[in-house]
């Protein structure tokens, strides 16, 4: 879908994290993740919200950190499959896109933990276009250490300056992209810190972003609402489908996408799963 055909909209999630509710609360990060029934019921929630809209969203992101288990953890398995099968109730009409995280792939990420994510979840890096506008997703855990992998950065860097290229040719409306880890929570120049990517990286990649003349970037990773910009790219940091590390509650980003920009609101999975999306949003569509 090269062409432009109109407003359109999606859905972003994130962190379904099955299994860190009980080791949150339990304070074992590590290995207190047994029980994710709680994640269930909440995953269920995010899907039946996203069945019941109308019109339907042209896809639905999850941003990664799809369950707790580190790779080679004992219940990663279970958990990946329980997800699986609340994601399978998703309206077939509405495509599933998935961006790894780093309980996904690991906080160093090995070749083996990466195809084993791919051949779960499909690519850990890719495109798409939807209606004249150009979506990239990426895995930043890639720019938080790729000690493990050097070749595979090396890799998608050059992959992404490359389909950067081909946006340019093309002319798209908007250049939108999806990674777990933001840029920045607030402001660009904050100090690192385990939510976000170390100063160095992140200076590189904002300014290659600017340049290119992307919109806006989305991700999860935080588990809590927040965001920025910087010199026009927006950073849109979207709180958890699972637990909450902060005052906000379960939730789903609707984003809409017009001529010319984005716009999006946070909702409670209750409250998407009751009115659906405000009046206000539709009409951009109309």
């Amino acid at each position: 879908e090269y062409q432009w055909k109109g407003p359109f909209y999606f859905i972003q999630g994130a962190d379904p994290q099955f299994g860190l509710m009980k080791a949150w609360t339990h304070g074992d990060t590590n290995n207190g993740d047994d029980e994710w029934g709680e994640e269930i019921k909440l995953a269920e929630q995010a899907v039946q919200a996203i069945n019941k809209l109308n019109p339907k969203p042209k896809f639905f992101v999850l941003c990664g950190d799809l369950v707790h288990g580190m790779p080679g953890s004992r219940w990663k398995k279970n958990q990946e499959q329980d997800l699986k099968d609340v994601l399978k109730n998703t309206d077939q009409d509405i495509p599933l896109v998935f961006v790894s995280g780093n309980h996904d792939i690991g906080n160093t990420p090995t070749r083996e933990a990466i195809d084993d994510y791919c051949k779960n979840w499909g690519d850990d890096y890719f495109s798409f276009w939807v209606g004249g506008v150009f979506f990239l997703v990426l895995n930043s855990q890639l720019y938080v250490d790729s000690s493990k992998c050097p070749e595979l950065r090396q890799a998608q860097d050059a992959w992404l300056d490359e389909q950067l290229a081909v946006a340019a040719n093309q002319k798209c409306k908007h250049i939108i992209v999806f990674q777990h880890i933001p840029l920045f929570l607030s402001k660009p120049d904050e100090d690192d810190d385990y939510f976000n990517l170390d100063k160095s990286v992140r200076q590189k990649i904002m300014e290659k972003f600017h340049k290119a003349g992307i919109r806006a970037v989305f991700s999860g990773h935080y588990h809590r609402n927040a965001g920025g910009s910087y010199k026009g790219l927006e950073m849109v940091v979207s709180s958890a489908i699972g637990c909450q590390l902060g005052q906000d509650t379960h939730g789903l980003r609707v984003v809409v996408v017009t001529e010319e920009k984005v716009v999006h609101r946070y909702y409670s999975l209750t409250e998407l799963g009751s009115h659906g999306i405000e009046k206000e949003l539709l009409d951009l569509l109309a």
